[in-house]
């Protein structure tokens, strides 16, 4: 059973699904031929153009590569650049930084 989303999670999933549907149309595919390209029932298409909440990643990301976009899954969260991260990382560096003591051999 799939857990109850939040309202913005919801709208989040149905505007990615709207997109979808707008990437075929323009491509001239049938729900059909996306469904065939991807290896997945003309079911999941749908779903996945819905929005529905319980529709697998694996299945987003095989659309976005039948239409040439995969890459861009990669960089939704894109750890280089992400500021909030790197914030916090920054925020728990030290002060300063000592040098650390070389260990002299003792003479005999």
């Amino acid at each position: 059973m799939i857990a109850a989303t939040n309202i913005a999670v919801d709208r989040a999933l149905k505007a990615l699904g709207q997109s979808i549907g707008l990437a075929r149309r323009r491509r001239g595919m049938s729900q059909t031929d996306l469904a065939s390209r991807m290896g997945v029932s003309v079911s999941t298409v749908r779903r996945l153009e819905d929005g529905h909440p319980g529709t697998a990643l694996t299945y987003l990301a095989m659309a976005l590569q039948v239409f040439g976009e995969l890459e861009k899954l990669r960089l939704l969260l894109d750890t280089p650049t992400d500021s909030v991260g790197l914030a916090l990382m920054d925020a728990a560096l030290p002060a300063r930084v000592y040098s650390r003591r070389r260990k002299v051999p003792k003479a005999f």
